[in-house]
Parts: structure tokens; C-alpha cells; sequence
């Protein structure tokens, strides 16, 4: 019998890892002692890539390799901004390659990765971390629940 596979809203317990091709791990849960509980299409996860995971089966390991524009995109330069330093917190401190969660009118947070700091103003990276890079995304599938 064939073991079913992975179809949007199942929610499965999931070991994932996330680098640059070729790089060091970014972010990975092979090492913790419990998968992450996840299902598929609640937002958990980044939605491209989400769809990897449709049809995995449990117990079977990939290692996708993705493109830019398959997994994070390209940089968008209107995503670089420079923002006043009177609009910021006035106890925020600031560092170059730092990054910063903003608190957004509607109570959500934005992060962003500061590129320079002036005398007035920040000048500030709201592109996603891994925008431009190629990715390498590993998966195991443990269960589905």
C-alpha cells in the first residue's frame, strides 16, 4: 500500500532546512528534538515554498534546488527606503547589516536590514533576507497528522 502524500490542508510534522546553494544553513530544525507542526496553506510557511511540499510523501528526504525567482524573488528596489530618524523610536539604536522589525500603522511588523545610517536618516532594506540568492530547501515529511 502506498503511503498518502502531503496535499494542501493537511497539517504533518515537517524537518526543514533553508541555505544559500552551497552555503551554511540559515535556518534548520534537523537537530531539534521535535519537527515543526505545520499545515500546509495557513500562511505558516513562505507560500513558494509550501508548494514543494505538495505530494511528498513521509519518511522520504529532498533537497530542492531553487531560483531566485522559484523561491524568495529578486531584490525590488522601491523596497529600499530611506525613513527619517524622527519617524523611528527615539531609543532604537542603530547598526549597519542590522535588522530591525518596524511596527506598521495596522499592527503588523515589517523587518528590514539597515544599509546605512546618516546624520537625518536610515536607509533601510525591506526585501526579504534571501531575495537574489539561490536556495537550497531540504525537507522530510515525518508524518502527516
Amino acid at each position: 500500500m502506498n503511503a498518502r502524500a502531503v496535499v494542501v490542508g493537511d497539517t504533518f510534522e515537517l524537518r526543514y532546512a533553508l541555505r544559500p546553494r552551497g552555503g551554511a544553513d540559515i535556518i534548520s530544525n534537523f537537530d531539534d528534538a521535535e519537527p515543526e507542526t505545520l499545515t500546509l496553506g495557513d500562511g505558516t510557511l513562505a507560500p513558494m515554498l509550501e508548494q514543494w511540499l505538495i505530494d511528498l510523501v513521509p519518511g522520504e528526504r529532498h533537497v530542492f534546488l531553487l531560483d531566485p525567482w522559484q523561491a524568495f524573488g529578486a531584490s525590488q528596489p522601491d523596497l529600499v527606503q530611506m525613513l527619517p530618524k524622527t519617524d523611528l523610536p527615539s531609543d532604537m539604536e542603530f547598526a549597519v547589516d542590522q535588522l530591525v522589525e518596524f511596527a506598521m500603522p495596522n499592527g503588523q511588523t515589517l523587518a528590514g536590514r539597515i544599509l546605512e545610517i546618516g546624520n537625518d536618516a536610515v536607509k533601510v532594506d525591506f526585501n526579504h533576507p534571501l531575495a537574489d540568492l539561490s536556495i537550497e530547501f531540504e525537507v522530510e515529511i515525518v508524518r502527516i497528522l
